[in-house]
């Protein structure tokens, strides 16, 4: 049985800036981060020196969810490329005013695709690519009064 899925974002040497700016972006907590340096030493597999500073694992929690953050292996031929348009994280906020929150903190330095905006599933719904090159899918969903 499938027990969760969540996202988990490569990035090339970027990863502790990563985790700051979606901790802020998010209010998120770090569970914890792990460094390419941490790993015990092994000699058919040694760490570059530019290597040790870099995110092995991050675990972040967002609202339900985890966040998972790494950084790639330097000469790792599983290098990611910056705004892989054909997948987009959605993330459902019950607060129009948060919504708008956590849009303009992902919008910094990024691009927005789709302005936040009333629609007719959301009060607030809108897309941006941050910085990182990752797409966000931001709405708000707001239980109907009974």
């Amino acid at each position: 049985m499938i027990q969760t899925i969540y996202p988990y974002l490569t990035f090339v040497d970027e990863g502790q800036e990563a985790i700051k700016f979606y901790e802020n972006a998010f209010d998120a907590i770090v569970l914890n981060v792990q460094l390419f340096g941490d790993m015990p030493p092994n000699p058919d597999y040694p760490i570059p020196e530019e290597a040790k500073d870099r995110v092995l694992n991050a675990h972040l929690k967002v609202g339900d969810t985890t966040l998972m953050i790494s950084d790639s292996f330097p000469g790792s031929d599983k290098t990611p490329t910056k705004g892989n348009s054909n997948v987009s994280i959605a993330i459902t906020i019950n607060n129009p005013e948060k919504t708008k929150e956590v849009f303009n903190k992902l919008k910094q330095g990024g691009t927005v695709t789709i302005p936040l905006q009333e629609t007719f599933w959301s009060p607030a719904y809108g897309q941006v690519r941050d910085k990182f090159g990752v797409t966000w899918q931001v709405s708000t969903e707001v239980e109907e009064e009974k």
